[in-house]
């Protein structure tokens, strides 16, 4: 044997080679066939888009009743919508890499305007997948009339398309949600703006009618405005007869009560809010006095807040209805610190203990309606000795008990000095 043949067989090193499966080298081919079918017959399609969009047109009419009141409002810019969106997906189907990114941007705009213009989703999804069925038939139609022999093949490209029918229905999905978010968040914030302006008192005369249907009141009402912390949201009742505006410190409600002549003006608004003598330990509720119209409702916030300043810190319910005096004296502080002294002020000078004394009796006396024997049994002392101490404040103040005028401006002071002093 010749050395160099048994050289070359006798020392051969390194693995011996393995013939590749015919099975890949016939799928690869197939493939490759699918898709010259698939782009022969989407360029026709491409050709034919509108006729394509006129077809999905008339079908979306018979079948989904949002796109015919669209089709009827807006004809034009339907059918260049549906156009569009046609021709990116058959070119995608041309060249999917290509167009990927423009076909996208298409379908996110669409699901965006379709949004803003109240289109329901549940349509828009039938469209696009409506869409895709048609694209798909079409082409299998023209590869039927062009090569029948060749519709077999198509079946090896079916899973793309509608892959790509999917992933648009996804797409166009989270942006009509996204725009379905923002226009929510633009209702809300448009809503809170308008009755921020309103219990302001800066609303003008023309945002009325809008901020009347906004907040569901009518514009002609009458309102009572109530001020409120610590109370949760739920106390106010749901649309239709109030609406609550939340705060950074306070919360308002603006609350429709009945008018004059119905029957249902007195009714306590603090029925109707489901805020009774109940109040939750803390919660503070101040209801202002009613008025007529919404435009007056930035006078009712004040009076709201007039009577919440007058609730005292642990909680509790003020009507301003019935705590005139004391919000005469919030309103102007500065002269109810002026009568504080003028009336109050010699026995205000006294020693802490004697003067503690004689402000106590003082307020006994006013809260038992001038009775001295109640104000002893509240302050656990004989009725005479309330009697002296009432007349020792007297000579102080240089006022009678007996006078109706100092009476007034005695029990002024007392709730001056009460409300001004923290």
């Amino acid at each position: 044997m010749h050395p160099a043949a048994r050289t070359r067989t006798t020392f051969r090193t390194g693995p011996t080679p393995v013939p590749q499966p015919r099975s890949r080298r016939i799928r690869s081919l197939i493939d490759a066939d699918a898709l010259r079918v698939l782009h022969r017959a989407a360029r026709v399609l491409l050709d034919d888009l509108p006729d394509l969009t006129d077809r999905l047109l008339a079908v979306l009419r018979e079948q989904e009743p949002a796109y015919r009141t669209a089709l009827e409002h807006d004809h034009a810019a339907t059918w260049q919508e549906v156009y569009r969106s046609l021709r990116h997906s058959v070119t995608s189907l041309l060249d999917p890499r290509g167009t990927r990114e423009a076909a996208h941007r298409c379908t996110w705009r669409i699901g965006v305007a379709r949004a803003e213009q109240g289109l329901p989703l549940d349509a828009l999804l039938h469209a696009f997948r409506l869409g895709g069925s048609l694209v798909w038939q079409r082409l299998v139609e023209e590869t039927t009339r062009s090569e029948p022999e060749d519709i077999r093949l198509l079946v090896h490209v079916a899973t793309d398309v509608w892959n790509f029918v999917d992933e648009h229905c996804t797409l166009v999905a989270d942006a009509y949600r996204q725009a379905e978010r923002q226009l929510a968040w633009r209702r809300e914030n448009r809503v809170r703006l308008l009755a921020a302006a309103l219990l302001d008192g800066t609303s003008r005369i023309a945002d009325l009618p809008e901020t009347a249907e906004r907040l569901c009141l009518p514009e002609h009402g009458r309102y009572v405005v109530v001020a409120i912390v610590g109370a949760p949201p739920h106390d106010l009742p749901p649309g239709g007869s109030a609406y609550r505006h939340s705060g950074a410190d306070v919360d308002h409600g603006i609350v429709l009560v009945g008018d004059e002549g119905d029957g249902k003006a007195d009714r306590d608004p603090l029925a109707a809010l489901a805020l009774t003598a109940d109040t939750p330990a803390g919660c503070r509720i101040g209801v202002g006095s009613p008025v007529t119209g919404l435009a007056a409702v930035g006078d009712a916030r004040r009076l709201a807040d007039l009577a919440l300043s007058i609730c005292p810190p642990e909680g509790g319910t003020v009507r301003l209805a019935e705590h005139l005096p004391e919000a005469m004296v919030v309103s102007c502080p500065e002269l109810g610190a002026t009568l504080t002294e003028r009336v109050l002020g010699p026995l205000l000078r006294l020693e802490p203990a004697d003067r503690d004394v004689l402000l106590d009796t003082l307020v006994a006396w006013f809260v038992c309606e001038g009775s001295a024997q109640r104000a002893g049994e509240r302050l656990y002392c004989h009725r005479n000795t309330v009697l002296n101490r009432l007349r020792r404040c007297e000579q102080l103040i240089d006022r009678s008990l007996a006078r109706p005028h100092d009476v007034a401006e005695i029990s002024l002071a007392l709730t001056a000095r009460r409300l001004l002093r923290g």
